[in-house]
């Protein structure tokens, strides 16, 4: 899940951040605890790094869910479905419009 609005973390702090707790977990009493001290280092909130830990794992396939490759994909595709809609919205009253004044038009004899 990304956020509307834009991250002060790059990627590459992020992947970093996400791989010291992977890394460094066993060494504290649980992943909770590895958490909140990687993300004090980082200044990030614990729920934030959690919620990259998630994505982190559904991406490496160690969690269910959605992938960020295939997230991004319908994002995109959704974005095209909606520009398709309005396009055709907009042929579909142009062409009631010319036809409506092809009928008010005299006919030629």
């Amino acid at each position: 899940m990304t956020s509307k609005t834009t991250s002060k973390f790059s990627g590459e702090v992020r992947a970093r951040a996400v791989r010291m707790v992977q890394e460094h977990g066993g060494e504290y009493p649980a992943r909770w605890a590895a958490v909140v001290s990687v993300a004090g280092k980082i200044g990030c909130s614990a729920h934030t790094l959690n919620d990259w830990l998630k994505k982190a794992e559904v991406d490496s396939g160690k969690r269910a869910g959605v992938t960020t490759d295939i997230a991004e994909k319908l994002k995109s595709l959704e974005r095209e479905n909606r520009e398709l809609r309005q396009a055709n919205e907009v042929l579909r009253k142009a062409s009631a419009y010319f036809a409506h004044a092809e009928l008010d038009r005299p006919c030629k004899r």
